[in-house]
């Protein structure tokens, strides 16, 4: 009888256990849905999850093998052209100013979105439907995509600067959804994109990128926003202006204090110190003779395995580590980001084999490693970005911080492209690809000696002065509410 008690004890409690796992998300989601307009929450799964995570993840890997098979390009001319079409999100200030200052019709987010859909489906749909394009065209198409991203992302960013200002106990919350959509999305693409281009090809897979935009435009016209307050048509072009005036004036003045240009300028330096050998890295897991030689499914699968350890990552953050000191959590995660490149310079030199682990296996350790600690390093960094915004400029000033990350970001992939062409790394000679790898890791160790930058202050402590807030009102609006029209057409706000 004590056994079958124990035994009935103890499967309750597993019992449990399991019904907490399963129901814990969804009450979060609840709770940030009663705490906020449940319709900022749907738009950040849109965005966030179909856009940045699905389709930024079928972009990454199709857009590779488009280049490498159907325009057949040096890794180091691909490089080179991934920082082109990265250029639309270093103009996120000016995405940014538009939706502050420029309202259509009296909307400030809509029509963004709608612009952005259009021009994501124009441009997918071309590069799809267009055979014989020369690279050029290929490249203007990508930058169409690019760019349609871009424009949604600062739109839906200002919005969820505003929600980590007015509640600021959430900033951490917010941002741990962000990455889980976009994780989630980009396992999703991921796991699918090396079947597509098995199965479609490299060019027709590229139609693909066409759902999420087409989506996005829908978005726009259901999500429902409060109209600015009404401006006489002759005050129009006077008051816009102003607007742009005080935005610009306010962004450059809150960007002067200390405790915004250090971090911000951390955040530049972190990324831009960071080369990236991505190409280099692609063209010889692919290659069949110099390389491990991995299909294309499998390229997939190693990709999809990285989306999940980023979503672990984002978890081990938002479980453990949203108390923790900002200038601490980015030392240590840091450090831990240049140990797991390590593992890059092992792989290319194939010492796992001479330790007796195949590259299947080693791969996936690799991959895993640099996605969980890469995820710890951001998150706080984009939870800092959302606390040095002021009210009444979050969507510009975020924008700025996000474009300084941007051309961080972009110098990043130059300088990879330029440090493969200097060492000679071909579509077939691999020779001094250990060596892009070791000054990559060796830069990556260097950015510790920056942390200094960093605030010491907590994760939910406000960081700019008072002052700035108030003095930044731009608009004369009523409060930003967005939600979904009601399917029965009545508005309930």
């Amino acid at each position: 009888m004590g056994e079958n008690t124990d035994f009935t004890v103890t499967t309750k409690a597993k019992t449990k256990t399991l019904l907490y796992l399963l129901t814990e998300p969804i009450q979060w989601l609840q709770m940030l849905s009663s705490k906020l307009n449940p319709s900022f929450v749907i738009g950040v799964f849109l965005i966030y999850g179909l856009g940045q995570g699905l389709s930024g993840s079928l972009f990454k890997v199709v857009a590779d093998y488009y280049w490498k098979d159907v325009q057949k390009l040096q890794p180091s001319t691909v490089q080179l052209f991934v920082g082109v079409y990265f250029i639309p999100w270093v103009l996120k200030p000016l995405w940014g100013i538009l939706t502050d200052a420029f309202p259509v019709r009296g909307y400030r987010r809509r029509p963004y979105f709608i612009i952005s859909g259009v021009i994501g489906t124009v441009s997918a749909a071309t590069v799809a439907l267009t055979g014989n394009l020369t690279a050029t065209a290929a490249l203007m198409c990508f930058l169409g995509v690019s760019a349609s991203l871009a424009i949604a992302d600062v739109t839906i960013d200002a919005c969820i600067a505003r929600n980590s200002i007015e509640v600021r106990e959430l900033a951490p919350d917010l941002q741990s959804l962000c990455g889980y959509c976009s994780g989630a999305g980009a396992l999703v693409g991921y796991l699918a994109s090396g079947f597509f281009v098995h199965r479609l090809g490299p060019q027709e897979s590229l139609g693909l990128l066409a759902l999420s935009p087409a989506l996005t435009i829908v978005l726009g016209f259901v999500i429902y926003e409060n109209r600015t307050s009404h401006i006489e048509k002759k005050q129009i072009s006077q008051a816009v202006m102003k607007n742009v005036g005080t935005t610009i004036r306010s962004m450059f003045k809150t960007i002067r204090y200390p405790q915004v240009w250090k971090p911000s300028l951390f955040m530049f330096l972190s990324l831009a110190l960071n080369v990236t050998t991505h190409e280099g890295h692609f063209y010889w897991y692919t290659d069949p003779k110099l390389g491990p030689a991995f299909s294309q499914e499998f390229v997939g699968v190693i990709y999809a395995i990285g989306a999940v350890a980023s979503l672990i990552g984002v978890l081990i953050y938002h479980k453990t580590l949203k108390d923790y000191a900002f200038r601490d959590l980015v030392f240590y995660a840091q450090l831990l980001y240049g140990i797991s490149g390590v593992l890059d310079l092992i792989f290319i030199l194939r010492w796992n084999l001479i330790i007796g682990i195949p590259d299947y296996f080693f791969v996936v350790i690799e991959e895993s490693a640099s996605k969980i600690t890469g995820k710890i390093k951001w998150m706080p960094m984009m939870v800092l970005s959302t606390q040095l915004c002021p009210l009444g400029i979050e969507g510009t000033f975020f924008a700025l911080l996000m474009c300084i990350d941007s051309m961080g970001a972009l110098l990043s992939r130059w300088g990879g492209g330029l440090l493969l062409r200097l060492l000679h790394i071909t579509r077939t000679d691999f020779t001094n690809l250990w060596l892009a790898v070791l000054i990559r890791d060796m830069l990556r160790f260097s950015i510790l000696a920056l942390v200094f930058l960093v605030p010491k202050t907590g994760q939910y402590e406000e960081l700019h002065p008072s002052d700035v807030s108030e003095n930044n009102t731009v608009h004369d609006v009523d409060e930003e509410n967005l939600e979904l029209v009601p399917l029965n057409g009545k508005t309930e706000l």
